[in-house]
């Protein structure tokens, strides 16, 4: 793509003269097996509080940590042996004054400021863990895909952590032993969203608050005026410009496992078929997607269906209870998967492909268990630090950014065809053929001096 080849360079911000003058290193330094791993973290709220525990359950030791909200900055300092971390509220100067020491980095802000920090480590060696969605738009995915593989020492992970659980490796087993045949469709629905959709853009401003950097907030997104409980600290999934709506938060858990079993590249096409109303400040209140991906010599095509939100009754958008669910008197979860195969279907419950089953019950007890063929993980944050630490190779944090990069493009582009509110074609390198004017919207330049430090593709 065109903005991706014009991009293979190195970026610099702040009127910085380039990388070897804030003395970023080439490559990841060696680690020291018996050393602790010097982590930093892109946000201390939120979802990031887990993944400060867990770091320092694992005996890292936190560097540096910038966190737009003072408010949460104890989130890491109240930690044992962190209280002396150095703490910004703008992600750039602890790259700036830190990225000499870190090994890791650790991005969990809203979608929107995923992608230029996350850019920044990999380009500067650092092993970095991003939140999903991976990025924000298509072409960042694209880009961080193109980073990652350009980089080979760098270990990465998106934070799905469905990914190392049992649910779609079990699934996976029974796909391989024939239970459903080929795929043929894919549904997939969820509750969400649980925070504002389908609405306007809020009117006037509030003061923001002292402890609050709103211009690092808004960081590469058009810049707005602060409203109270509109955007910080939640409910900016649903806004366009900062976050990527129900699809966006949810699709890189409960869509994970159809990546694992038909390894489908970009779709072939992306088209809301139903949308409460067309996409203004806010993603819609309900929709549902079909996305269609290519045959390959491995497989056949087959479409993906994805629900969300209610319709316009107020009825949750779901798929249809299939027969073998009726058979069985039971009806679908309130969040989960059907695969529909050409021999059979298999439901799959919850958000992180927990509980999968053959359905109807008959079918189920018929076929039995099938052969385990993947070995299990030891957990999501446990393949991350060993691979950083060199005891596995990078490809053992399974999740990394050249499958979440992908997976998260595609997951985008479901969100630019309702922005489109057409139906979007695509070749194999993922480029819009129908309408190319609409690979503008795959993308966006960022606020002055908030992209990457660093960008090496």
């Amino acid at each position: 793509m065109n903005n991706q080849v014009n991009r293979r360079k190195f970026i610099t911000q702040l009127g910085l003269a380039g990388a070897s003058t804030l003395g970023f290193p080439s490559i990841v330094r060696g680690q020291n097996l018996n050393s602790k791993l010097q982590v930093g973290f892109v946000a201390t709220g939120g979802r990031a509080k887990i993944h400060l525990k867990r770091s320092h359950d694992h005996g890292l030791q936190c560097v540096a940590f910038a966190e737009i909200d003072k408010r949460a900055w104890n989130n890491a300092t109240e930690l044992n042996g962190w209280e002396q971390a150095a703490s910004y509220s703008d992600w750039r100067e602890m790259f700036q004054k830190h990225g000499k020491e870190l090994d890791v980095v650790f991005v969990s802000t809203p979608d929107h400021t995923h992608y230029a920090p996350s850019m920044t480590a990999v380009s500067m060696g650092i092993h970095c863990y991003t939140e999903k969605p991976l990025t924000w738009s298509v072409k960042e995915a694209q880009m961080l895909t193109a980073a990652y593989k350009a980089n080979p020492k760098v270990v990465t992970q998106m934070g799905n952590q469905g990914h190392a659980g049992a649910g779609w490796r079990m699934v996976y087993d029974y796909y391989k032993a024939g239970a459903i045949g080929d795929i043929k469709e894919l549904h997939t629905w969820t509750n969400r969203p649980v925070w504002p959709q389908g609405g306007g853009r809020p009117a006037g401003s509030d003061p923001v608050p002292p402890e609050v950097n709103w211009d690092a907030w808004v960081g590469p997104a058009p810049m707005r005026p602060y409203k109270e409980k509109a955007y910080h600290r939640f409910n900016w999934r649903g806004v366009v410009d900062f976050g990527s709506g129900a699809l966006g938060d949810m699709a890189c858990h409960t869509t994970d496992g159809i990546y694992i079993l038909t390894e489908p590249g970009y779709a072939e096409s992306s088209e809301p078929i139903f949308m409460t109303e067309p996409v203004g400040d806010q993603f819609p209140a309900g929709m549902i997607v079909k996305a269609t991906y290519r045959a390959t010599e491995k497989r056949p095509g087959f479409n993906t269906f994805w629900y969300e939100g209610k319709d316009k009754d107020g009825n949750p958008n779901m798929p249809e209870t299939p027969e073998e669910l009726k058979v069985d008197k039971r009806e679908l979860p309130k969040t989960g998967n059907l695969i529909v195969g050409t021999k059979g279907k298999l439901l799959v419950q919850g958000d992180y492909w927990n509980s999968p089953r053959l359905i109807p019950e008959t079918k189920r007890r018929e076929f039995g268990k099938p052969k385990e063929l993947l070995a299990r993980s030891p957990g999501h944050h446990e393949e991350l630090f060993i691979a950083c630490r060199g005891e596995k190779p990078r490809e053992f944090s399974q999740s990394n950014f050249g499958y979440a990069g992908p997976m998260t493009a595609n997951i985008q582009l479901g969100n630019l065809s309702t922005r489109a509110g057409k139906k979007l074609v695509l070749n194999k390198e993922g480029v819009i053929i129908n309408d190319p004017a609409i690979n503008k919207l795959a993308s966006r330049e960022p606020r002055d001096g908030w992209g990457p430090l660093v960008t090496k593709i």
